[in-house]
């Protein structure tokens, strides 16, 4: 080997290395806590612990947290007995876990999916105290009420208590990150995860990046949605991501076409889910989601873009709101219920 060979020997094998190690697969979040235990923070508890991540369940109300533990304890038996129907399977799992064998079938069964909750369940904690909960996290998720002031002031405490690696999301369904995350010294670390309810069932994950997401970050929150089973989708900053920026004016144009007398309430949501194959039409979603809820994300987009006719304010549904006809969590909303 002559010099230049050398030379060119030592530079490489360096430079080589950093490359290799730039090029690596990132590290692996471990350490998930989830800031709000309704039913959405409840909902990603359970599928981060399903997925064998540490997750840390935060809230200011020891009631509420010991709610949310009974829902996924709740949930978690409803999707054993969907995971191990039958004893087969279920032998297949003690065998695969060591454990000893039970010679009535029955009681294997029942072992499988007690064991299925308790080896989740495990993965599980919850805290009142948000400083110490985020303190090893390697992911910080907010799932708490969609007003912009309080979100903000979570994360100047998130931030300042969290450590330096650490990938801070927002949960929000109709805010704009760059909004949220306007006062965070550390933007290059923030992003969006927004989650569709009820979790454990919905598939979808819209991965949400700002401008100043990192490619790292990004990257990061996109493997964390493979980890947890979900099926990840790309948007940028934009008002209702994907899925609601095309929902809600939907829903609006629906509440439009009834206050004309164009056609009625019933018979919009039958052509829906008939002529377009939808499985509940627009006045039917809307109670489902929350009249309040929809009020209040078309309310902020109107604010915000008031020239686009799109997110026009609907006067029935602010009327249906005052009256407390919120849908199907009040008993009435479009339709009454039982």
């Amino acid at each position: 080997m002559d010099d230049s060979q050398m030379l060119s020997s030592k530079v490489s094998t360096p430079l080589a290395r950093a490359l290799s190690t730039s090029s690596s697969s990132l590290a692996p979040i471990k350490n998930v806590t989830i800031i709000g235990a309704g039913l959405m923070g409840a909902g990603i508890a359970q599928v981060s612990a399903n997925a064998k991540l540490n997750v840390v369940l935060v809230d200011m109300n020891d009631k509420v947290l010991e709610k949310s533990r009974a829902s996924i304890d709740a949930s978690l038996a409803r999707v054993a007995k969907k995971k191990f129907p039958d004893s087969a399977e279920a032998i297949r799992t003690v065998v695969l876990s060591q454990t000893s064998h039970h010679n009535n079938r029955t009681q294997t069964t029942e072992f499988a999916q007690k064991s299925f909750v308790a080896d989740t369940m495990k993965h599980l904690k919850v805290s009142t105290n948000t400083s110490e909960a985020v303190s090893q996290a390697d992911l910080v998720i907010e799932a708490i009420v969609e007003n912009i002031d309080v979100k903000r002031k979570l994360f100047a405490e998130v931030e300042k208590a969290a450590k330096s690696s650490a990938i801070l999301t927002t949960n929000t369904s109709s805010l704009r990150l760059s909004d949220i995350g306007l006062k965070l010294k550390n933007k290059s670390q923030f992003g969006g995860l927004h989650f569709f309810n009820p979790v454990p069932m919905m598939k979808l994950l819209e991965v949400v990046r700002h401008d100043e997401t990192s490619e790292e970050t990004y990257k990061s929150l996109m493997e964390y949605g493979k980890s947890i089973g979900k099926a990840t989708v790309t948007c940028k900053d934009t008002p209702g991501f994907i899925v609601n920026r095309l929902l809600i004016p939907y829903m609006y144009e629906a509440l439009r076409m009834a206050d004309r007398g164009d056609a009625s309430c019933k018979d919009i949501d039958t052509a829906m889910k008939l002529g377009a194959g939808y499985p509940m039409g627009p006045f039917e979603l809307c109670d489902y989601v929350g009249l309040d809820t929809t009020l209040f994300i078309g309310q902020g987009w109107a604010k915000n873009f008031p020239n686009e006719p799109l997110f026009k304010p609907s006067p029935t549904l602010e009327k249906l709101v005052k009256e407390g006809k919120l849908g199907k969590k009040t008993g009435e909303g479009f339709y009454k219920y039982k």
